[in-house]
């Protein structure tokens, strides 16, 4: 989706206008083209056969003819006039154009030199002036040099309040003062990215580059990221709280590759992930509250692969993965709490393939899954504890096909009452897989699952049997595997 700017602040580069010569040569014979279809149409209107010869004309034929060379000079004139009205007007265009240039540039610089400033006043003036300045851009290229100005002073070296030392009041207070600026810059970006995107000053479609960025804090929250590239590879978001609740990633890129959530809160609540792709590519998860509560994944792709959740708590709860592709696979979540809740789980796919959960909690407590393909094929939970808790599979597939478990995975209270389960080829070598007070009325599949250690255990569910659970007739039960009762 490309912006829309007015007409004066389309892209040009330089007038060019054909020699004059060539131009009224082209136009009187456009002129005589246009003159002669139009006779020759109204000949074949009025169905005339021939004209009506005359030896002699009176003086009204004559004058007639008189009049129709001086309205052909006059007509040929007035041609000529409009084609040098048309070139000096484009002229006149041309030359506004390079003085809200040539202006443009003078306050640029100005706006510039006030970031530079030792006085943080100053330097917020800079920051509005800039700001103002992209509004008033008389092309997209000058727009969107304002906003690269913004953005790399965000990218500017940046030290954390809690580096500085404690008995060094000055430099505290110059930590404040450049946090102020620094979240100014923030929140104006914030305010042209939630202007609709026909406005004459919305920001929609260009290009922010935050790559490395510090964030100790900052607001973004409905924020609209609907073309362009938005870039918060490398970025560390280190303390405060940084939300992008509400925010609506409808199209371009947007990355948050290799981007550190070490502290604070970061907080993607009702945020809408409907089209283009969000890259969340070894992105590291180790202290930070990140929460994407109430999101909506409707389309495009989001993309966690490769993405380390070591620590902190990680928060999806009553997201909603309607469609499009979510990739998790291989993510690493080794530590912390990662949390799905109430998530539902209603088109589109959700892969957590290749995962491993060795450590923390995974909790998919009273998530519904009802259309969806969710893929933990060949998972490996290998020292977290993993809830499906209340959970309800009610279409869809999830599939635990070649997975791998030694440690505590629960399915207490869940309801598999539609749609496809597999474990097909899991492993089962330690700690426990509780079924308990599970009910099944689908198809749940244990076809050539492993059982060499732990419990599995299927006492108080009820319904039918997972197809492939229950050995063949003469063989003995796999050791930790307990069975209903009536199974």
């Amino acid at each position: 989706m490309s912006p829309r700017l007015p007409r004066r602040q389309t892209e040009r580069r330089g007038l060019r206008l054909w020699p004059v010569g060539i131009v009224l040569v082209l136009a009187f014979t456009v002129a005589v083209l246009v003159a002669a279809a139009v006779f020759y149409a109204g000949w074949d209107l009025l169905d005339a056969h021939g004209l009506k010869p005359e030896r002699r004309i009176d003086s009204k034929t004559l004058f007639d003819l008189v009049k129709l060379a001086f309205g052909v000079v006059a007509g040929a004139g007035a041609l000529v006039a409009l084609v040098v009205a048309y070139r000096r007007q484009r002229v006149d265009e041309d030359g506004a154009l390079r003085d809200a240039t040539r202006l443009h540039t003078e306050r640029f610089t100005t706006a510039v030199s006030q970031l530079g400033n030792e006085s943080a006043a100053v330097r917020l003036g800079g920051v509005h002036a800039l700001a103002g300045l992209a509004d008033d851009a008389p092309t997209r290229e000058l727009r969107q040099t304002c906003i690269d100005v913004l953005c790399a002073y965000l990218r500017l070296p940046y030290t954390a309040e809690t580096d500085l030392s404690a008995n060094d009041a000055e430099a505290h207070h110059d930590y404040l003062a450049l946090r102020e600026v620094r979240h100014t810059v923030i929140r104006l970006i914030r305010d042209h990215l939630r202007l609709p995107l026909e406005h004459h000053h919305s920001w929609q479609g260009h290009d922010f580059d935050f790559t490395g960025v510090m964030f100790d804090g900052g607001d973004l929250s409905r924020a609209v990221f609907s073309g362009g590239t938005v870039d918060f590879s490398g970025a560390e978001f280190f303390g405060g709280t940084v939300t992008f609740m509400g925010a609506v990633f409808s199209g371009g890129e947007v990355a948050f590759s290799g981007a550190v959530f070490s502290g604070g809160t970061v907080t993607f609540r009702g945020a809408l992930f409907s089209g283009g792709a969000v890259a969340f590519r070894q992105a590291r998860f180790s202290g930070s509250a990140v929460a994407f509560s109430g999101a909506v994944f409707s389309g495009g792709g989001v993309v966690f692969s490769m993405g380390v959740f070591s620590g902190g708590r990680v928060d999806f709860d009553a997201a909603t993965f309607s469609g499009g592709t979510v990739l998790f696979n291989p993510a690493v979540f080794s530590g912390g709490t990662v949390t799905f809740t109430g998530a539902v789980f209603s088109g589109g796919t959700v892969r957590f393939s290749g995962a491993e959960f060795s450590g923390g909690t995974v909790h998919f407590g009273m998530a519904r899954f009802s259309g969806s393909t969710v893929d933990f094929n060949a998972a490996r939970f290998s020292g977290s504890t993993f809830y499906f808790r209340g959970a309800v599979f009610s279409g869809g597939m999830v599939d635990f096909s070649g997975a791998f478990s030694d440690g505590a995975v629960h399915f207490s209270g869940a309801t598999f009452s539609d749609g496809t389960v597999t474990f097909s080829a899991a492993v089962f070598s330690g700690g426990t897989v509780a079924f308990n007070r599970a009910t099944s009325s689908g198809a749940l599949h244990f076809s050539e699952a492993t059982f060499s250690g732990g419990t599995v255990d299927f006492r108080e569910a009820t319904g039918t049997a997972p197809r492939g659970l229950i050995p063949a007739a003469g063989s003995s039960l796999p050791d930790g595997l307990i069975l209903a009762a009536a199974w």
